[in-house]
């Protein structure tokens, strides 16, 4: 008999998550601190599953977690600026009593976006099989499938950088002690160079002067901190010809006709 099929079962649920910039933290749905696979989880009793099922068929699933901001390792800070998306996860139940011994491997997967709800946070978990619903061909587009700067693209993006330090934030809006030439940098990239969020990019969605709006929420106490704005493009064939004399290398079908062309007729 095994130690979850006893009368009064010691089972606790060990979470590993391996954040893309390499750290790994170990979380517990147990009262206290338990060494599991070389790694130490803390006890974050408020972090919990919904229900599994765990089946042979290919068809592609997903688990809901949710959870309360009881452990440092998992700050809202970094919850809202998004250092946890797209993370890989594993779960198991253990035997709190020798968590090593026979664990039951339950699911394993990647985070979705983290969405915050008062002190708590809920995020999807999405399987392996679930990329199988993913396109395995790129469809026609009118605009440019390529990012700017990548293999396909080959805009040079030296001399298409800029530092700037922020001065300031409020909610999606980064105020820097640099003024920008307007329009520049929208749909580009701003990097943080120091500080809490160091490594990390957000999709620049406005920019005026000195003022960048992002397509994620900042933190507030950043002003200070070093950051690296990389110049954008709209993907249209006017700025891929205009802007950086490209239209050799535009990914796109810009005179391809569209669906409406079945719904014309002749007057």
């Amino acid at each position: 008999m095994t130690w979850f099929e006893a009368d009064l079962t010691t089972l606790a649920f060990c979470w590993r998550l391996d954040r893309r910039d390499g750290v790994t933290i170990g979380l517990t749905s147990h009262d206290r601190d338990l060494w599991f696979g070389d790694l130490l989880h803390r006890a974050a009793p408020g972090l919990v599953p919904s229900a599994i099922e765990t089946h042979r068929s290919m068809d592609p699933a997903s688990v809901d977690l949710t959870g309360a901001l009881t452990s440092d390792a998992l700050a809202e800070a970094d919850l809202v600026a998004g250092l946890w998306d797209g993370a890989k996860l594993s779960l198991h139940a253990v035997n709190w009593q020798a968590p090593d011994e026979a664990p039951v491997f339950l699911v394993r997967g990647q985070l979705g976006r983290v969405e915050m709800s008062g002190t708590g946070f809920s995020v999807e978990l999405s399987g392996a099989t679930s990329r199988l619903d993913q396109p395995v061909t790129e469809a026609t587009s009118p605009q440019c499938r390529a990012a700017l700067g990548d293999e396909r693209c080959r805009v040079d993006l030296r001399g298409r950088h800029v530092l700037a330090r922020c001065s300031g934030t409020d909610q999606f809006d980064v105020m820097l002690d640099t003024d920008l030439p307007d329009g520049r940098f929208v749909l580009g990239q701003l990097r943080w160079l120091t500080g809490p969020l160091a490594g990390w990019s957000a999709l620049v969605l406005a920019q005026t002067g000195t003022q960048v709006t992002l397509a994620d929420p900042v933190p507030d106490g950043l002003a200070g901190q070093l950051v690296e704005l990389t110049e954008g493009c709209d993907r249209t064939l006017a700025t891929c010809t205009a802007r950086f004399a490209n239209a050799a290398n535009f990914q796109g079908e810009p005179h391809l006709p569209g669906n409406d062309l079945l719904t014309r007729y002749a007057i």
